[in-house]
């Protein structure tokens, strides 16, 4: 069986996600939801023991098992849209699956640091500029505005867009849509392989760091193809994505050098289509009048 290694960082992230799961237990007031309780408090007291790899490896299990046992009961999106992030409070979510589950295709070391390290710094980077644009509201002092949007917009663009990358890749990923997103893609591309084409011409062909991202526009009703250089240049503002590809060189560089190319190749394995039809379903209820 293997064995999961859980930094300090992982196991802050899950016991932040216990916290909520109280929260959110408590506010519902079901009974069908109480019966959790007991088992998110003591996940809480393993996560404030110094931890063997035994009890990591068990916490680990748990905090899946839990995860699906409350989804199945009560059968919403895990994205609680009702919950409000306050001002420079943004967290790292934590990663669905282990750091090994990607491999071969991203291998653990990408993994840990690509999630640990990078994401989290554009979550520290984007608290950091909202307190400090929240700090120039309270005073009337706007002399750095210009430098605190442009970094809530670098941070919270790469927060935004690896909170959806971690999710639309999946250890049991890879294939072809179906449904109606099998059903857009071809009314939008022509057929799923004019759309694979495009989408890896895009990612190889992001000048610099940057992402390949499907949209889905509720002007058009269509999906698009966008690339994004950093996180936000050359972006749209009225589109939702859906399916998102890190092309930076810390999602691959270790693995696979400067071989972009193979990269994308073999990240089709890891496609969690499942996840990229619950995001276009969502997003389709957005539907602005059509220009």
């Amino acid at each position: 069986m293997e064995v999961i290694i859980l930094n300090k960082e992982y196991i802050a992230s899950l016991n932040n996600w216990c916290d909520e799961l109280l929260t959110f237990v408590h506010q519902r007031n079901e009974e069908r939801l109480d019966l959790f309780t007991e088992e998110i408090t003591k996940l809480k007291e393993y996560l404030a023991k110094d931890l063997t790899e035994e009890e990591e490896q068990d916490i680990y299990n748990r905090a899946e098992s839990l995860s699906s046992q409350i989804s199945e009961v009560i059968d919403v999106d895990r994205n609680n849209t009702s919950r409000i992030v306050k001002i420079g409070e943004h967290q790292l979510p934590p990663l669905p699956y282990s750091y090994s589950a990607l491999e071969p295709y991203i291998d653990r070391e990408i993994m840990r640091l690509h999630h640990d390290k990078h994401h989290k710094s554009y979550v520290d980077g984007l608290n950091k500029a909202e307190k400090e644009m929240e700090k120039a509201r309270k005073t009337n002092n706007f002399a750095l505005l210009k430098h605190w949007e442009r970094e809530a917009a670098f941070h919270g663009a790469g927060h935004y867009l690896h909170t959806i990358f971690w999710t639309i890749m999946s250890p049991n990923g890879g294939g072809k849509p179906t449904g109606d997103l099998a059903k857009l893609i071809d009314l939008s591309f022509g057929s799923f392989d004019r759309f694979k084409n495009h989408f890896n011409e895009a990612a190889k062909q992001v000048e610099g760091v940057g992402w390949a991202i499907l949209v889905w526009v509720p002007r058009t009703k269509r999906l698009e193809i966008l690339q994004a250089e950093k996180h936000q240049n050359l972006s749209q503002q009225d589109v939702i994505p859906i399916l998102v590809l890190d092309v930076w060189e810390h999602a691959y560089y270790l693995q696979y050098k400067n071989k972009r190319e193979d990269y994308i190749k073999n990240w089709w394995n890891v496609v969690n289509w499942n996840e990229v039809s619950r995001r276009l379903n969502t997003a389709r209820k957005v539907m602005w009048e059509s220009f």
